[in-house]
């Protein structure tokens, strides 16, 4: 029988007040005086994408300063932990998303609250968002990285699948967002799948894998599965 014991097995740590810099993007903790206008026009704005909050259980937002104060309520907190996402050419905030379920006892962590601008959709900048998050996850000692979305929501699954997330399965009947039922479906990336992972991120991120006019040279999928 093989064992499951884990050998000098240590909780993970708590992901600190601290910005994730990437070569497109940075992430820093939510500060709604500072993020709240950008993230405001990116998500509700003319750049916003309305479709985006069709699977949230909040949103779109009938003011302003209902917005603030989602916002607000979101930065309060350490679980979920809020990062806004800033461009490195622009300055400028262009989506948010979080941790969240953090249970370092056990070693897990979740990906989630992604509520990304039309101009970051399918974007370098939301990839390499995911990229920091899961490798600063990773580094805090978690065995494992979740992404879970209503089962119907083919955007998320997709990206789930490219980011090398595996399905698990389907919790049926599992929640209620805005008086729809919500099948959930979750997806894992675990500590020992992550190295082949980060590599295939890491070359899809390089210059060089990028024309002069922006078109990737390889895909994430196919770098993964190289």
């Amino acid at each position: 029988m093989t064992s499951n014991q884990l050998q000098d097995w240590q909780p993970a740590q708590l992901p600190a007040a601290t910005t994730l810099a990437g070569h497109y993007v940075r992430l820093e903790q939510l500060d709604p005086a500072r993020h709240g206008d950008d993230l405001w026009q990116a998500l509700q704005g003319a750049e916003a994408d309305p479709q985006m909050w069709h699977f949230m259980a909040y949103g779109p937002f009938a003011s302003r300063d209902d917005f603030a104060q989602w916002l607000d309520s979101n930065a309060a907190g350490c679980d979920p932990l809020f990062y806004a996402v800033i461009d490195r050419l622009s300055g400028k905030a262009l989506g948010l998303l979080s941790y969240l379920n953090i249970t370092p006892a056990h070693g897990n962590i979740e990906i989630g609250h992604v509520c990304f601008g039309r101009a970051m959709q399918r974007s370098v900048q939301a990839s390499e968002t995911i990229y920091l998050l899961a490798r600063y996850a990773f580094e805090l000692g978690n065995r494992r990285l979740e992404w879970k979305c209503d089962n119907l929501n083919l955007r998320s699954r997709r990206a789930a699948e490219r980011f090398g997330f595996s399905h698990e399965g389907l919790f049926r009947q599992h929640l209620v967002r805005k008086g729809r039922n919500r099948d959930t479906a979750w997806f894992s990336l675990l500590d020992h799948e992550w190295p082949a992972m980060q590599g295939a991120f890491e070359r899809w991120l390089a210059a060089d894998n990028f024309s002069a006019d922006g078109q990737q040279r390889h895909s994430l999928t196919a770098l993964r599965t190289d």
